[in-house]
């Protein structure tokens, strides 16, 4: 647990556990579906293994999380108190999106986003068979290329190439595709624009939108702020699209 605030108000008691840093974070990749160490470890790419393991331990001491191991296997899997929090993680995601500004270069990870993107493959739309989807990002910053084999059985990430030609290539900066991503620009935009640009067969082209399901925060309305008012830091990102 954290420092003690020796308050009996239970928002007090309850940030004792979950103000320490990273930990809220860790619970977020638990609620969103992660459950082996790797599988959080991805999520939270700066974050010391050593930190992740105390964190863990942590929140199952405080019965947010258990931990369940069978053989080699570990999992790490979230109790009826830790499902209560994914309420407070969806709310905050959305407030979030709704009122905190634009995001500085350290906030942009090619990692970070491909893996929350290859997560989010809605398979049901992919062609029938293996697709090859390789992403190009173009600099600055450098972000390197990064490869998603696409079937409806299964979805699987590279960094390095799997030595398999790509279907369809996907290039831009990664501030452009983290934007897409977050719902600030929609697909359309971005490739009527230039800013995302598409090259392969003309199907593939024209279904790859479609591919991946936006987190359900990509669809929060933004505040378009009072041009009379004086600036207080909100963005003018119009309403974002829906899912």
């Amino acid at each position: 647990m954290g420092a003690p605030y020796h308050q009996f108000c239970p928002v007090a008691k309850a940030m004792e556990l979950l103000d320490e840093r990273w930990t809220l974070l860790v619970v977020r990749e638990l609620v969103c579906g992660a459950e082996r160490f790797s599988e959080v470890r991805r999520g939270l790419p700066r974050m010391s293994p050593t930190l992740l393991s105390r964190r863990l331990h942590t929140l199952a001491a405080a019965g947010v999380v258990e931990r369940h191991q069978r053989g080699e296997d570990v999992r790490y899997v979230l109790t009826a108190a830790g499902r209560e929090l994914e309420p407070v993680v969806r709310a905050l995601s959305v407030w979030g999106t709704r009122w905190v500004g634009e995001l500085g270069d350290a906030d942009l990870d090619p990692g970070l986003l491909v893996w929350s993107m290859h997560l989010a493959v809605a398979r049901a739309q992919l062609p029938p068979g293996r697709t090859v989807l390789r992403v190009r990002f173009e600099g600055p910053p450098a972000a390197g290329d990064w490869w998603m084999l696409l079937s409806a059985e299964d979805v699987d990430l590279c960094d390095a190439d799997p030595g398999f030609d790509a279907d369809v290539e996907l290039r831009t900066d990664l501030r452009t595709l983290t934007r897409v991503w977050r719902g600030d620009v929609p697909w359309q935009r971005a490739l009527r624009s230039g800013a995302v640009r598409l090259s392969g067969p003309g199907p593939l082209r024209r279904a790859l939108p479609s591919w991946f399901e936006l987190p359900a925060w990509a669809g929060v309305p933004r505040p378009v702020p009072d041009r009379g008012a004086p600036d207080r830091g909100v963005p003018d990102r119009g309403v974002a699209p829906r899912r």
